[in-house]
């Protein structure tokens, strides 16, 4: 994971390592659609209050089986990813470089920001039948949470703490 101070503001590139889980991918297999949702929140440090939250973005991916063509396609905004198989199509769901995550007018100079970061399966967009009695025992519980200082220069702390989901 890395940052990058530009002109237009902050940019956060990342890279995730993960295996669906089996229950993901037959689910996967018999036409339900998965998504991935990355998250993150830059906050400013406040001595008198709560952080207060200078910017927040998010962006999501999803997955799917055509069945027709016998493709994996990846979806994101309006672009669509075809793939002739799953670990090329997970290739491109385990990262980002260049995501605009603040403008420049967000950040104050006094370096005292930090990142709150996220990357998970969304088990929320499922279908509602699919949802019922889902629980983190039936491997579906894929995630990542971290927080991450910032220096002066919103690059990255090499000492950061963490903090990943069972």
């Amino acid at each position: 994971m890395s940052t990058i101070r530009s002109d237009e503001g902050l940019e956060l590139s990342f890279s995730t390592r993960f295996e669906l889980p089996r229950a993901a991918e037959d689910a996967l297999m018999k036409g339900v659609s998965l998504y991935f949702v990355a998250e993150v929140s830059v906050q400013r440090k406040r001595w008198y209050w709560r952080d207060a939250r200078a910017s927040k973005a998010s962006r999501s991916w999803r997955l799917y089986w055509y069945a027709l063509t016998r493709q994996y396609r990846v979806s994101s905004g309006g672009l669509t990813q075809s793939f002739n198989n799953l670990p090329e199509a997970l290739a491109s769901l385990r990262g980002v470089s260049g995501w605009r995550i603040a403008e420049a007018r967000e950040l104050d100079e006094d370096g005292s920001h930090y990142l709150e970061f996220s990357y998970r399966l969304d088990t929320s967009q499922l279908p509602k039948p699919m949802q019922i009695g889902l629980s983190i025992g039936q491997g579906w519980n894929l995630g990542v949470e971290r927080n991450l200082g910032l220096n002066p220069d919103f690059s990255l702390r090499t000492a950061a703490a963490s903090a990943p989901t069972p």
